[in-house]
């Protein structure tokens, strides 16, 4: 039995559950074979579904007075099948220049993004689009050849949540429904020559985009070039692609339940900024490690999707490379992330923030509220008075005491922000400061032996995201005090100490 291709699109829309009865849709018409002749398909199959249909056109403004006949000729479509019809043009070369994205990714993320408020405004809960089988082919062997992982090589998915694109932050509708339109892909499996057919056949003469055979894009030159080559060694490549799709897309289902599960066992904390967007990701490093080779490099690819949303493709390259740094298990490594990103190792954590967070006072962890100072603050210390540390909610009181106004106990069982120092090692003009290059000190109950900052710092398990801005106490250029931690030997009371300086940290009401 031979089945029209309208009727083999329905029975792909029915499989897939693409179409249900009284459907909203917004259709995306650029004018070319596969959007006009999926919005003759889909006005053909609206009185069976019920359907409503809109069309939107968008202006990428990338070949003038072509992309102006173009929309005119959507419009005109539009006009004369009755259909409601939308349009929005933007400037696409000026948007990737100040986004420092590639032609193709801008328009794609504008695009997806115009479709969607198209969508908000008509009260759509579909959004079709008119990719095709060979389409699919090209997106499965653009990802190989990136160095993608599973979910890149599934392709196209005939039906997700719009709302999982990468899109940029700034293109979004302004208040979002929920639950977001679904994208449909009625044509994923029709051939382009197929739909070329289909519109000969009715009688419809669509735009031809000459962009398309400009092989600079990476896209066309698989077409034109590669895929051609790759059939001289198998006639049926595209066929084999389709179905390499096709079954990694149920593998991967089956396998995000595991990452899920695995996601859920090893964070351990995000962050977000002030406007409310994720900007830090924690992981349990003792757990990550115990996971297999695969959960290692989905959970990493989960993290780093979360911080760079709009981030599409993330090449195995990147993630082979973080997990060597990781298992190597040096406290304060680094390996560098796509997209300006940096993991980072503590002695229990993972954490993965923009490269440069580790300088910024503002990317200083929220959950650890400890005393801190910005990278090159000296802080002059009151004494005997209280001194304000002026980027936290922290002040440090400094009391002058005769040793017969000292509790032994006292200093026994002293708190780690609080000390008992020799106020003649301290002198009267002691400062906080955090560390720099080349500091030493000698820790109590070392025997006097020195010690690089840097060395304690990591034998103390101290959180390399706090390293640069712990307080230290300094005087005559000797630091007598890493805060919070150890003392040094020298300052500490002695035999012939007479007078005490008692420090001590408390949270302040300084907002």
């Amino acid at each position: 039995m031979t089945f029209t291709l309208a009727e083999k699109v329905a029975n792909f829309c029915q499989q897939n559950r693409l179409l249900n009865r009284q459907d909203t849709l917004v259709i995306g018409v650029s004018g070319g074979p596969d959007s006009l002749g999926l919005l003759h398909l889909l006005r053909t199959l609206a009185p069976e579904f019920d359907l409503t249909l809109t069309v939107a056109h968008f202006n990428h403004q990338l070949r003038g007075a072509s992309a102006r006949a173009d929309e005119a000729f959507v419009r005109d479509i539009a006009t004369t099948w009755g259909l409601p019809f939308f349009v929005e043009t933007q400037n696409i070369t000026a948007a990737a220049a100040a986004r420092r994205q590639s032609l193709e990714e801008t328009a794609r993320q504008v695009r997806y993004a115009f479709l969607w408020r198209v969508a908000e405004e008509v009260k759509a809960n579909k959004i079709a689009v008119g990719h095709n089988a060979d389409d699919q082919v090209e997106t499965v062997l653009m990802h190989f050849l990136r160095g993608s992982g599973l979910a890149g090589l599934r392709g196209m998915l005939p039906s997700i949540d719009i709302s999982s694109l990468r899109l940029h932050q700034a293109d979004l509708p302004a208040t979002p429904t929920q639950p977001a339109p679904r994208l449909i892909r009625p044509l994923l499996e029709t051939p382009r020559a197929d739909i070329e057919t289909y519109c000969q056949i009715h009688h419809l003469s669509p735009r031809q985009d000459d962009s398309n055979r400009n092989t600079t894009f990476f896209r066309n030159r698989l077409r034109h070039e590669l895929i051609p080559q790759l059939e001289t060694y198998n006639p049926n490549i595209r066929q084999v692609l389709r179905r390499t799709a096709n079954v990694v897309a149920a593998e991967v289902d089956f396998l995000n339940e595991y990452v899920d599960q695995a996601w859920q066992h090893v964070i351990k904390d995000i962050t977000t900024d002030v406007q409310g967007d994720v900007d830090r990701v924690e992981i349990n490093l003792a757990r990550w490690l115990n996971f297999p080779l695969a959960l290692k490099r989905a959970t990493l690819r989960r993290a780093v999707q979360i911080l760079r949303r709009s981030l599409r493709n993330i090449d195995f390259e990147h993630i082979d490379a973080a997990i060597a740094v990781v298992e190597k298990g040096h406290t304060g490594a680094q390996a560098t992330l796509p997209r300006g990103l940096m993991l980072t190792i503590s002695y229990d954590s993972l954490t993965i923030a923009d490269r440069h967070a580790d300088r910024r006072i503002t990317a200083y962890p929220d959950h650890a509220d400890i005393p801190r100072l910005l990278t090159g603050e000296i802080l002059p210390l009151n004494l005997p008075g209280t001194t304000q540390l002026p980027h936290a909610n922290w002040q440090l009181t400094a009391n002058l005491l005769t040793i017969d106004q000292v509790d032994r106990q006292q200093v026994r069982q002293v708190e780690p922000w609080e000390a008992y120092l020799d106020a003649d090692v301290v002198g009267k003009q002691p400062v906080l400061r955090p560390r720099q290059p080349g500091d030493t000190f000698c820790p109590l109950g070392l025997g006097g032996h020195r010690k690089k900052i840097n060395e304690f710092m990591i034998n103390a398990k101290i959180p390399a995201a706090q390293r640069d801005y712990l307080p230290l106490l300094v005087a005559n250029g000797q630091i007598l005090w890493v805060c919070g931690y150890r003392p040094d030997e020298r300052a500490c009371l002695q035999a012939k100490t007479r007078c005490v300086v008692h420090l001590k940290y408390a949270r302040s009401e300084k907002t």
